[in-house]
């Protein structure tokens, strides 16, 4: 593998480099959108059945925000109540809202990077390639100015080396784009999950509120 590496040449090697990241990316994105960490299933219910008596004071509504994505939307309706219990409905709509749309951020966070990866690597493999054939090409021109005195099997092995490029630059492509289509799903999905909870809790509050 090595060899091969070293012999297609220096432009294989932003492809190394960007099936690295690629890796690193899709490591954190699995990490970061384990559904603990961005959906608890009982926390809704468990924020609604705490509020019922009372807003909780900040020392919960911190711990709530720590707790996930949910909990950070969750938190910006307790926080705007605890700064203005006559905030409202609008008010209190807006506060979450804003808190939604950075939780959106991120969510999306690193998305943008892998979709780029998806659509560099064949681009670099392709021109890694050209950049082979023109080499090789320009080896065969033969030293004395007769033509045909070109060595055929070298040309051959040269070619295969230069579409090692390619090859590679697919290879590193279509894994990171399935991934990145996996995660765009999953993003979208916790989205709109993220937003049903959030207008179920604004019902809620507002409720308190009367």
């Amino acid at each position: 593998m090595l060899s091969i590496i070293v012999a297609a040449g220096w432009p294989i090697w932003p492809l190394l480099a960007c099936s690295v990241l690629a890796l690193a990316l899709v490591i954190e994105r699995f990490v970061s959108l384990k559904t603990v960490r961005v959906l608890p299933p009982k926390l809704l219910d468990e924020a609604i059945t705490v509020s019922h008596a009372a807003i909780p004071g900040p020392d919960v509504v911190t711990k709530l925000e720590q707790n996930s994505a949910l909990g950070q939307v969750l938190a910006s309706g307790f926080r705007a109540l605890n700064a203005n219990p006559r905030c409202t409905e609008d008010d209190l709509r807006a506060a979450m809202e804003a808190a939604g749309r950075t939780v959106a951020h991120q969510l999306e966070r690193w998305l943008p990077a892998l979709a780029t990866i998806a659509s560099a690597a064949p681009l670099l493999g392709l021109l890694g390639t050209v950049i082979g054939m023109i080499e090789i090409f320009g080896s065969q021109s033969p030293a004395s100015g007769a033509a045909g005195s070109g060595n055929p099997a070298q040309l051959a092995h040269g070619i295969s080396i230069a579409l090692y490029n390619t090859a590679f630059g697919l290879i590193v492509a279509i894994p990171t784009l399935i991934f990145w289509r996996y995660f765009r799903t999953r993003v979208d999905e916790y989205l709109l999950n993220l937003e049903l909870a959030g207008e179920r809790f604004a019902r809620h509050l507002n409720a308190l509120r009367r």
